[in-house]
């Protein structure tokens, strides 16, 4: 039997109708949560941070980790193993990741216009107009952001990705269940030799990638018939030996026949290929109302291959620590505002894993003191040597590692 994926807006009757379509068909549901689960389980990362992978907001440190890509990585290898089961109803965002080539895949899409989610979320959640809008802004834009990341189509609900989109307004559940129950039993959407070699195909690519992330690349991975296409879409000095390392490791990957590389569309754009070296810190906050050291300071450390964001004083760095996950600070003492010590007991208390570097030019041997007693990594004085604060930065992002493999 087919798959079904259903893709939905939120507050468009999602719940209702699935329940409707599985008493009818009797499949089996596997739900986004479920997916990521598995990628959790396979990959040792949190659910939470996979989860990431869903929302429209990407981390400031993003183009340095590659995190998202890795994660959507982890999610395709987690789906591609359940699709080898017939009688899927898969829900959600992971849906979205059924390749184009799987043809025995129903795409269903169910929404609705906004006054009439908005009257959904009052009767589900007692929700006020003015919270549901908000919600559904920040929810159709986790939508927009996934779709775009997958088919690079910026309209979630364009009709072009689905076989069948509902309007949940205009239908009734059982309605848009019947309409879902009689296209799935089309001829054309049965299994087919090639279609299950596509997801065979699908399952491998994943492998693959899945192997390249955990050397730190993000490229992108087709295959077909153990024959894999390596994809590079940003633009790097040294072609060749990123090619060969890329071969290196795919060929590696049980069930690779051959591996071919090309530079894709986006190749030869301003961005750069840089990939994620796990033996350096990639997710540096620094912080210092001087702009130009602070920005100068950053090209600096990325030519040492350390990703780094940059916050110009205490607030803006305290708001990027709850929403992100910087691993190391460098933090100036001197800033208007929150000044750098009160920073610093702030982080301790809440995000006490992260390693600080006091890097100022007007502490004194009290400061210095303070700031190792609330748990500062080390104490640096400007003008620094940039070798200095390299090998600084080492020496933290080690500690962090030994942290993590104590954890397990």
């Amino acid at each position: 039997m087919p798959i079904i994926t259903v893709f939905s807006g939120i507050f468009c009757k999602e719940g209702p109708v699935i329940r409707e379509v599985l008493d009818r068909v009797g499949y089996k549901l596997v739900t986004t949560e479920a997916i990521v689960a598995e990628a959790s389980r396979l990959s040792g990362m949190s659910e939470n941070k996979i989860a990431r992978a869903f929302a429209a907001k990407t981390s400031v440190f993003n183009k340095f980790t590659h995190e998202r890509e890795h994660s959507i990585a982890w999610l395709k290898l987690a789906l591609s193993g359940k699709l080898s089961e017939d009688n899927l109803l898969i829900s959600g965002f992971a849906g979205q990741l059924v390749p184009r080539e799987i043809s025995h895949v129903l795409r269903v899409c169910l929404i609705a216009n906004l006054r009439f989610r908005i009257s959904v979320a009052a009767q589900e959640q007692g929700l006020s107009e003015k919270d549901a809008r908000k919600l559904i802004r920040v929810r159709d834009a986790d939508c927009a952001a996934w779709v775009k990341t997958i088919f690079g189509v910026k309209d979630p609900w364009n009709v072009s990705l689905y076989d069948i989109v509902i309007a949940t307004d205009k239908r009734s559940i059982k309605e848009a269940a019947t309409l879902i129950d009689e296209n799935v039993n089309k001829d054309v959407l049965k299994p087919t030799e090639a279609s299950r070699r596509q997801v065979e195909d699908f399952h491998l690519a994943a492998r693959v990638e899945v192997a390249l992330g955990k050397e730190g690349h993000d490229v992108r991975v087709s295959a077909r018939d153990g024959s894999v296409t390596l994809t590079i879409n940003k633009h790097v000095l040294m072609l060749n030996r990123l090619e060969q390392e890329l071969k290196s490791i795919a060929t590696r990957v049980k069930g690779v026949k051959s591996v071919v590389t090309k530079v894709g569309k986006e190749y030869y754009k301003t961005d750069i290929y840089r990939k994620y070296d796990f033996e350096v810190p990639s997710k540096v906050l620094l912080v210092d109302d001087e702009r130009e050291f602070v920005e100068t300071l950053s090209e600096r450390l990325l030519m040492r291959h350390m990703g780094a964001a940059v916050a110009y004083d205490g607030e803006s760095a305290l708001n990027l620590v709850r929403e992100d996950e910087p691993e190391v600070m460098i933090l100036d003492l001197r800033m208007p505002g929150i000044d750098g010590i009160e920073v610093l007991r702030r982080v301790k208390e809440t995000r006490p894993d992260i390693e600080v570097i006091i890097l100022t030019g007007h502490g004194s041997e009290a400061d210095r003191k303070i700031c190792m007693d609330l748990g500062a990594f080390a104490y640096l004085q400007k003008p620094v040597d940039i070798d200095l604060l390299s090998d600084t930065l080492k020496k933290a992002n080690e500690k962090i590692r030994r942290k993590k493999v104590a954890k397990g």
